[in-house]
């Protein structure tokens, strides 16, 4: 399985099991947000008090791999699978770097 690294930046609603928002930086430097909850995106027990931002893990599948022409390792990526993860603007491909996905 593959994870995305993610700042999740606030917790925005209580509701049971909580809800955070989180930020994608992608490999063009383009903002990402997103809006799930705390058990999806972290295994912390984030809360309205806790301290701001953290870092969290979206999952994902690899859709493809190069180096561009800077030199620059980016990976495709999905996160419709394996949870249906998409961003509050509806996406679910990203173009990030390497460096960003963790490989579990």
């Amino acid at each position: 399985m593959f994870n995305l690294e993610v700042q999740v930046e606030s917790f925005i609603d209580d509701h049971f099991p909580g809800f955070v928002k989180c930020v994608l930086i992608d490999a063009n430097a383009l903002r990402h947000e997103f809006i799930d909850k705390v058990p999806v995106i972290s295994t912390a027990n984030l809360r309205s008090d806790s301290i701001y931002p953290q870092a969290g893990y979206l999952g994902c599948t690899i859709e493809s791999e190069w180096i561009d022409e800077l030199g620059r390792r980016l990976v495709r990526v999905s996160t419709k699978k394996p949870w249906s993860i998409e961003s509050v603007c509806g996406e679910t491909i990203f173009i990030v770097r390497e460096q960003q996905i963790v490989r579990t």
